[in-house]
């Protein structure tokens, strides 16, 4: 199992909760939330997003990850104009916060 914040999942059953609330993921996004999670407050570049999610180097669009975060975001309740979970860290990749910072 791994927590961070109120988000949490689990990669055996590949489930995923935000408190007690389940959050139904497709294998892609539970896929791009693992991968995050697994290196919570570190920056996960986009390269490395596409190699383990997408399991290939070839991008088919640049617009692949963003449409899947948005998805999440909307999913887990992450406000994308003010991110508490998952931020877009421009020009180096995404990092899930360990933290909520806006308190």
């Amino acid at each position: 199992m791994i927590e961070v914040q109120d988000i949490r999942l689990d990669p055996v059953s590949r489930r995923t909760w935000r408190g007690d609330q389940e959050i139904m993921l497709s294998r892609k996004e539970f896929d791009l939330v693992h991968a995050l999670m697994e290196r919570a407050g570190d920056v996960v570049s986009r390269d490395d997003l596409m190699r383990e999610v997408w399991h290939t180097t070839f991008w088919t669009s640049s617009k692949t990850i963003d449409v899947h975060l948005g998805w999440v975001r909307r999913k887990l309740g992450d406000d994308s104009r003010h991110p508490r979970l998952i931020t877009t860290i421009r020009g180096e990749g995404l990092r899930f916060e360990t933290e909520d910072h806006s308190r």
